[in-house]
């Protein structure tokens, strides 16, 4: 069933090993983003709420495809924004997880925010009575225990960012879906094999992932 890839003319693995440095270097940029987003949406600064706000509200609700297809579209072949230069597939590999941190920093704000909003009022306010800046009452009191709230729902943002990534195959990114598109249309003998093929190397890629930190999340779950 599988005699297509004895040929080599498929490297499967290079493609999953792309997608897991889309997943990896997204996912770090999307939390340091999604950590600022969530900042601004509880400052005391109107205007950095209203920023955040507005900019989860907007992007959240914009097709994943629209954004990273603007990113290649808008930034590189229109103002020339390379992020570096390099080849083609450099520049479309940084330009996705562009895209990609854009959008998933939406989901992990929300999933921090939700998070902040599970510790209680009084820790912050007894923070402030000490002289503790709002910043620090931020990093210091509240995040660590929000972080600790939303294990569960973060890694379900990193189990969707997984799969998202998908979509970079439509700026020409070489990772798994663009070569399972090329393999349905030379192997078309053998679709079930590729379909249940990729979708096995997806099961293995996140489900792991979702049962590690769901351990996690039991283990460091807040006693109230």
């Amino acid at each position: 069933m599988f005699d297509f890839l004895d040929s080599g003319q498929y490297d499967v693995l290079g493609a999953f090993w792309v997608t897991v440095q889309l997943t990896l270097y997204s996912a770090v940029g999307s939390l340091i983003w999604g950590l600022m987003l969530a900042g601004m949406r509880v400052s005391p600064v109107p205007l950095m709420r209203a920023f955040g706000t507005s900019y989860v509200n907007i992007v959240r609700n914009t097709p994943l495809t629209l954004l990273v297809l603007g990113c290649s579209l808008g930034l590189d072949q229109t103002l020339g924004i390379s992020l570096a230069g390099g080849t083609s597939k450099e520049i479309g590999f940084r330009l996705a997880i562009l895209g990609l941190i854009a959008y998933t920093g939406t989901f992990v704000c929300e999933a921090l925010r939700s998070g902040i909003n599970t510790v209680p009022v009084g820790q912050a306010e007894a923070a402030r009575a000490l002289g503790l800046s709002f910043f620090q009452v931020l990093t210091l009191i509240v995040l660590p225990q929000a972080f600790r709230a939303v294990i569960a729902p973060l890694a379900n943002v990193l189990i969707a960012l997984t799969k998202n990534t998908t979509v970079a195959a439509t700026i020409g990114v070489a990772e798994a879906a663009l070569l399972m598109k090329e393999m349905l249309e030379n192997e078309s003998d053998a679709l079930f094999a590729v379909f249940a093929g990729f979708a096995f190397g997806f099961v293995l890629l996140t489900l792991p992932t979702g049962l590690l930190l769901g351990w996690v999340a039991k283990r460091v779950a807040v006693k109230r």
